[in-house]
């Protein structure tokens, strides 16, 4: 790995540090990287470790040395607004947009730019512990030794203990019924102290009014919970794929109309097909081993 590139981590990390107040608790929302190994690369003891640990300290906050630039898309305003005034006001909402609309780089950009925000992306296979303990790493909290009950405990009292938190639930429809329902308990005991967003597909909508007709147990609490409603995001403007290309040297009509052709208003199409005339421009017709960490779309 090129120094230049080892330094900029570095810099990164000490941002990270910044945003949780220590070292210690930053250390704490990392798997694999101590509090001693983060506080010597800070005081420029960098080269004592591989490259190996560089790149996990990388994945984990965040860093991408890509050179995309990305662009305030109307979503992306309008995301980052709803957010703003989640977290100001202590809100609870649903917002759901289509897969490829920005919705995850909205969020992550958000986190990294204001204090007491918790991002998760939800998982699947996710049960009630691996939920709590991700949720924990996020807020900088050792699980270690806890019962469901007591994490859950630990989680509410840790927040009301901070001044005006949000928790960001991205891919929310991918909870199993069981995490979903310590939505309810949440929001029962930090309702005025802690903004919470479920971030989705319309899938998520879809679930709840299904579960909530069906007489689901938690559906209907769930729903109420929420105002009975999601804000929906829409879809991406071809106004915003454009000056997606713009701002990526994309600047001849004819491409970015194929560029708008070839989208189906997903995000992770612009960001291909960008990167495949951009190629073609540079006469390279291999493309890269791999995509870029991080981007402005989501999964």
């Amino acid at each position: 790995m090129e120094q230049v590139k080892r330094q900029q981590i570095i810099n990164a990390l000490g941002e990270y540090v910044e945003r949780y107040g220590s070292q210690s608790k930053a250390a704490a929302t990392l798997t694999g990287v101590s509090r001693s190994t983060i506080s010597r690369l800070l005081s420029g003891d960098g080269d004592m470790f591989d490259d190996k640990m560089l790149r996990t300290i990388a994945a984990q906050i965040g860093f991408s040395s890509d050179e995309w630039e990305p662009v305030d898309t109307t979503n992306y305003r309008r995301l980052t607004k709803i957010l703003t005034e989640a977290q100001n006001g202590s809100l609870v909402m649903a917002v759901t947009g289509d897969a490829g609309s920005g919705k995850t780089f909205a969020c992550r950009q958000y986190a990294a730019a204001n204090p007491n925000v918790c991002h998760i992306c939800c998982n699947e296979y996710w049960n009630r512990k691996l939920f709590l303990q991700e949720l924990m790493r996020a807020l900088a909290i050792s699980p270690a030794g806890m019962t469901v009950g007591e994490m859950m405990q630990e989680i509410v009292h840790a927040l009301k203990a901070t001044d005006h938190p949000l928790i960001i639930f991205d891919e929310a429809d991918k909870l199993s019924d069981h995490v979903l329902y310590f939505f309810i308990t949440f929001y029962n005991n930090l309702e005025d102290h802690c903004g919470m967003i479920l971030l989705a597909t319309q899938h998520l909508e879809k679930r709840l009014k299904a579960g909530e007709r069906a007489c689901k147990r938690g559906y209907s609490e769930i729903w109420s919970r929420l105002g009975r409603k999601c804000i929906h995001l829409r879809r991406t403007s071809a106004a915003d794929i454009v000056a997606i290309c713009m701002a990526n040297g994309i600047t001849a009509r004819a491409d970015q109309d194929a560029v708008v052709e070839d989208s189906e208003q997903d995000l992770r199409r612009v960001r291909r097909k960008v990167y495949a005339l951009l190629r073609l421009r540079s006469g390279q017709a291999a493309a890269p081993a791999t995509e870029p960490a991080t981007d402005q779309t989501d999964r």
